[in-house]
């Protein structure tokens, strides 16, 4: 298909059009359908079903929102979703020309996005698809009402397209990470010796929640163990604790690590901390627009392997938004298993960037901080930025 040269005007359209249409010309797809909730979201502007936020299941199959967008023809766009989304279109109307909310699961989706494609005359069309946001039987009722089209992965091309964040994106993750510090702040001031690690997490569920955001997680340490996961373990006199944390507002992330101790830090402590922030400021100062985020790694890991504490301790890096491993991607499979393709290439302003330097002391325990940064036009922004040192719990 070839999109045609007096490209028709959508009022309303919440994305950059232009650039949706090149990185498609470039991925080789003419119709983009986005399954994922969080490129869904992207593509209809911040909007998300509440009833399906936390689960997808329903009766014998499952939701399966999908956003409908061809290259060049923005009046071709069209949202297909649940039946119960008919009252939100009333309320607040979709961008997209045409919406169906018809559905109830995904055969119906998948039925529904190709009725509208044979439509408009694009059922043999190169269509992008989201693999791994895809259920089999709606993968395969595409391929059997769409049998002469071909479908692409347009995984990446997404990835690109929400890589750099607008001024609107940016003030929901910084507050987002705002929120989150508050929460973790009001935890360790709260928490008492023999408050259990249930306790804790159950107090910042709360603490989130009640700021706004939607709480997604929380990794806890206490004292010298280097397990992270909830037990009815409990805080003691002169431990340390390691909070790390996801919530979202409204689907952006914040995701940050602090650290407090029950009584006063001693010196090891303090110097223990101070290793693990020399790492990070080493990696904050290559950040800055047109710096290869290769660079910005490689200078961290050289503070870190100068470091005495560099046998326990590792560097990580990675791009953040609507999901929390997203693009730029700056390492490969460290940890989580994907190529560090945007190594090499420029950092760019509106970019957000999560550093983080892990310490799995032999006595002391897990020490950690992890950052939120975003690429600015003359450097960086720290997001979140209070508590960085060693708090003090139990001081309420």
């Amino acid at each position: 298909m070839t999109a045609s040269p007096a490209r028709p005007q959508t009022a309303g359209a919440p994305f950059d059009q232009d650039k949706l249409d090149r990185l498609m010309d470039e991925a080789g797809i003419d119709v983009l359908l986005a399954t994922s909730k969080h490129n869904v979201q992207y593509l209809l502007g911040g909007y998300r079903y509440i009833f399906f936020h936390a689960m997808d299941a329903i009766g014998h199959s499952r939701y399966l929102p999908v956003a409908i967008y061809v290259r060049g023809r923005p009046d071709y766009a069209a949202y297909v979703g649940n039946r119960m989304e008919g009252h939100e279109q009333q309320v607040n109307p979709f961008w997209t020309p045409s919406v169906f909310t018809t559905c109830w699961g995904s055969v119906d989706a998948a039925k529904q996005a190709a009725a509208h494609l044979k439509k408009i005359g694009l059922a043999r069309s190169r269509i992008g698809m989201e693999p791994g946001f895809v259920p089999h039987d709606a993968w395969a009722t595409l391929q059997s009402e769409l049998g002469e089209a071909r479908l692409v992965d347009a995984t990446g091309m997404l990835e690109r397209m929400r890589m750099i964040k607008t001024p609107e994106e940016l003030a929901r993750l910084r507050l987002a990470s705002e929120l989150i510090t508050d929460s973790m702040l009001a935890v360790f001031a709260s928490q008492h010796e023999g408050s259990s690690k249930g306790d804790i997490v159950e107090r910042l569920r709360r603490e989130e929640t009640n700021r706004g955001l939607t709480f997604e997680y929380a990794l806890i340490t206490l004292g010298p163990s280097h397990n992270r996961a909830v037990s009815p373990q409990t805080w003691r006199k002169g431990e340390v604790m390691s909070l790390d944390s996801g919530g979202n507002y409204h689907g952006y992330i914040g995701d940050l690590c602090r650290m407090a101790v029950l009584g006063e830090p001693d010196q090891e402590l303090r110097d223990l901390l101070a290793e693990v922030d020399a790492v990070q400021q080493a990696a904050f100062s290559r950040i800055r627009p047109g710096a290869a985020g290769g660079d910005m790694i490689a200078h961290a890991e050289k503070v870190l392997k100068a470091s005495a504490v560099a046998p326990y301790t590792d560097f990580f890096a990675h791009g953040m938004g609507l999901v929390s491993h997203e693009a730029p991607f700056l390492m490969t499979n460290h940890p989580v298993a994907y190529e560090g393709v945007d190594a090499d290439k420029p950092l760019e302003a509106g970019m957000v960037i999560s550093v983080e330097t892990t310490m799995l002391h032999p006595s002391r325990g897990f020490i950690k901080l992890e950052d939120t940064i975003a690429v600015t036009a003359d450097g960086y922004e720290l997001m979140g930025a209070r508590g960085r040192g060693w708090n003090i719990g139990g001081t309420e």
